[in-house]
């Protein structure tokens, strides 16, 4: 393939929430070289996944990282540090340091170099913040209460000026 550009830009499925990588543009990328991941292709997915859980066992997972999620936005509310952006919907919470947004992408550069979690950014307006979202089929509270202490530690680090 000569011009990879023209292939990737055709079935390119990027948004505003995975452009914070340090190394955009410098790997190939190799997911956008294919069909499967076009929005024409997200109803044979769901297709497959009520074949092979059924209604109710998607139900139920769906309530479980809603509670997962409920239980992540309770410690978050429990810190006087954080403050939750926009309400808790299914998985995802929104959250950030009651501060900057220069502050809390900091926070972010340190969770990303840690590498013990992943979290991504988004903005609303002139609102940065972090999205953490319950989507593995694996979760559990250890993993939300995990998660939890990692951020605190970190966003503690940031705020004490201590280098990372």
């Amino acid at each position: 393939l000569k011009d990879s550009s023209k292939l990737v830009n055709t079935f390119n499925v990027d948004s505003a929430l995975l452009m914070h990588h340090d190394g955009e543009g410098k790997i190939t990328d190799y997911r956008h070289w294919q069909i499967p991941l076009a929005r024409r292709f997200r109803s044979l997915k769901l297709w497959f996944v009520l074949r092979l859980h059924g209604v109710n066992g998607l139900q139920e997972y769906i309530r479980q990282h809603v509670k997962l999620a409920h239980e992540f936005e309770t410690l978050v509310l429990t810190d006087r540090r954080f403050e939750i952006v926009g309400q808790v919907v299914l998985g995802l919470v929104c959250f950030r340091l009651k501060d900057s947004n220069a502050v809390n992408e900091q926070l972010l550069q340190r969770i990303i170099q840690d590498g013990r979690i992943h979290l991504v950014p988004s903005k609303i307006g002139n609102t940065y913040f972090l999205r953490f979202v319950v989507c593995s089929p694996d979760a559990g509270s250890k993993n939300v209460q995990f998660a939890w202490a990692v951020i605190t530690e970190l966003a503690t680090d940031l705020l004490t000026g201590k280098k990372y």
